[in-house]
């Protein structure tokens, strides 16, 4: 036990995963181009895709990593190469007293979780339980395509109807 905390392969990966997203999380709000914030959003969508799947929500992790992961951070990524932007180095430069502060702020911020941790009393069992008796992509697929059947369709219909209206008002535009 760590500070209260049992030590298994969970409770490692899950700091190992929160290490990841917080790393990500002040590279993306530090860096000053572009490209590289993409690329630490990139980490930050992977970080909370492992975390839901670490939560047994192996389904939304997984979409997250498609989706958002993939999909966002690569679509981001090709807008900004294809914008043909110049070098935008120009914004200014932190200077050591505000790095300093954003450190210090950091560490008081650990602190103050731990703390919370630490004073939290953690229900504890004594036998793994599963909650769920099947994989949840199979109870999700249960759920969208035999009880909201025609709700799904009806949502991809509606969708469907929203790119053609899209399309239809940008042709407008053009002409």
């Amino acid at each position: 036990m760590l500070f209260g905390i049992p030590i298994t392969g969970q409770t490692i990966s899950y700091f190992v995963l929160a290490l990841i997203i917080m790393i990500s999380g002040v590279m993306l709000m530090s860096l000053n181009k572009v490209m590289h914030m993409a690329v630490a959003l990139g980490g930050v969508f992977l970080g909370v895709a492992g975390i839901f799947i670490l939560l047994g929500a192996d389904f939304v992790g997984m979409v997250q990593i498609l989706i958002y992961a993939g999909a966002i951070t690569i679509l981001m990524v090709f807008a900004l190469m294809l914008t043909q932007r110049g070098d935008d180095t120009a914004s200014p430069s932190a200077n050591g007293w505000r790095t300093a502060g954003v450190l210090v702020f950091v560490v008081l911020l650990c602190g103050a979780f731990l703390l919370v941790l630490r004073g939290t009393t953690w229900p504890v069992s004594q036998s793994a339980v599963n909650p769920y008796s099947q994989p949840t992509v199979n109870l999700i697929a249960n759920a969208l395509f035999h009880a909201y059947t025609v709700p799904f369709e009806l949502v991809s219909l509606l969708l469907t109807v929203a790119l053609v209206g899209a399309v239809v008002i940008a042709r407008k535009e053009e002409e």
